[in-house]
């Protein structure tokens, strides 16, 4: 069995190796030719899939190692009998603790603390019920918008958009999607931007044209809002810079990107592949994970406020502010930028989750290591 595989999917030839013979290949230069003679082909979200690549292929099934799924006509896939899957929930711990770090990073450059802030959180599924978890160890009051989650639960724990414009914070964690009764494209435009606060933060890490980047750009120039946190970008991986300039943390679509949870992507794309081809699955991807970079680290909390503390246990693990620097490195030449991105994508480094990681604590209050534990950390 014939095999293409993104090379950005980690241990994708050892995984899909066990099926048949695997082709690596960057993801968006994958082509009709590229694909025409195998049967499996596992990709990430640089790769569209659609008619003009699949027709006339031998493809049965396709798996892709992200949540999100705009770049699949799945409705194509559906027709042809090809065999499908995605990766939901892989990333999601990953994005949750990456809008941890966001704020309290910008919370120190402020100089407030999180607790008793506001949090408002837009899609409530595998990635915005961990971020709504995260926020509130924190001690944030969160607020919660999912109109399709409303719709099936009847939960009044969902509020209609309008509440959430109170927020301190806004975040978004939804699909991309163009059309229905809760499409998503340009949802943060101009005049949803308006209705925040002026001292609010917009924060998007779902997909770039969630957010109307002119829209957004404006707004900060004139003062509308505070601050910004973009970790995806409309016209990916084209980034303005003049958008980049303007936002306190700017990240390359890397907020998912934590080791632990692109090698569960793999494993459960590789499952899925084994079910539609009719193969027992021999990978998996704890036997193959190492240890953690920073397994335990030692933290003294007497006479700290908790935030500090968090602060040090977090930035100690995931440095979100070296990822900042790195896209700031943006080349002046247009026709540069795109392969920059893409680069940083490439060769991100392996970034480990927090339940990784041992906090010995001296000197720390009970609400402390509950605060801690709730984040993810295992605490001593």
């Amino acid at each position: 069995m014939r095999i293409v595989a993104d090379e950005n999917i980690p241990y994708a030839r050892e995984a899909f190796g066990t099926l048949g013979d695997v082709e690596l290949v960057a993801g968006r230069s994958v082509t009709a030719t590229t694909v025409c003679e195998c049967e499996v082909l596992a990709c990430r979200s640089v790769t569209k899939i659609d008619r003009d690549l699949l027709d006339g292929s031998a493809v049965r099934f396709v798996g892709t190692a992200t949540i999100g799924t705009d770049h699949v006509d799945i409705g194509y896939l559906r027709r042809r009998g090809i065999a499908f899957a995605s990766a939901p929930g892989s990333n999601a711990n990953s994005v949750a603790e990456y809008i941890a770090a966001a704020m309290l990073v910008l919370a120190r450059r402020g100089g407030f603390e999180l607790a008793g802030k506001t949090l408002g959180v837009i899609g409530v599924g595998n990635v915005g019920s961990r971020v709504v978890a995260k926020a509130q160890a924190l001690g944030m009051r969160v607020l919660r918008n999912d109109p399709p989650l409303w719709r099936q639960t009847g939960d009044a724990g969902y509020l209609p958009l309008d509440a959430l414009f109170e927020a301190d914070f806004l975040t978004l964690h939804v699909p991309l999607t163009r059309e229905g009764r809760d499409a998503t494209w340009h949802l943060a435009d101009a005049a949803f931007i308006e209705r925040m606060r002026p001292d609010a933060v917009l924060v998007n890490s779902s997909r770039g044209a969630v957010v109307d980047g002119s829209a957004l750009g404006d707004a900060l120039a004139r003062g509308a809002i505070a601050d910004a946190v973009l970790d995806v970008w409309e016209g990916e991986p084209v980034v303005d810079p003049a958008l980049l300039e303007r936002v306190a943390i700017a990240t390359p679509h890397i907020a998912g990107y934590s080791f632990d949870g692109k090698v569960c992507a793999t494993e459960m794309i590789y499952r899925a592949a084994c079910k539609a081809v009719g193969a027992e699955p021999t990978w998996s991807g704890a036997d193959v994970l190492p240890p953690p970079p920073v397994p335990r680290l030692e933290v003294d909390c007497t006479g700290r406020p908790d935030e500090d503390v968090v602060r040090e246990a977090v930035l100690g693990i995931y440095d979100i502010e070296a990822d900042d620097r790195g896209l700031r490195g943006l080349p002046a030449d247009a026709a540069e930028r795109g392969p920059f991105f893409d680069r940083l994508r490439k060769t991100y480094p392996e970034r480990r989750e927090w339940h990784n990681t041992t906090l010995a604590l001296s000197g720390a209050s009970e609400a402390l290591q509950a605060k801690l534990a709730g984040l993810g950390f295992r605490v001593e």
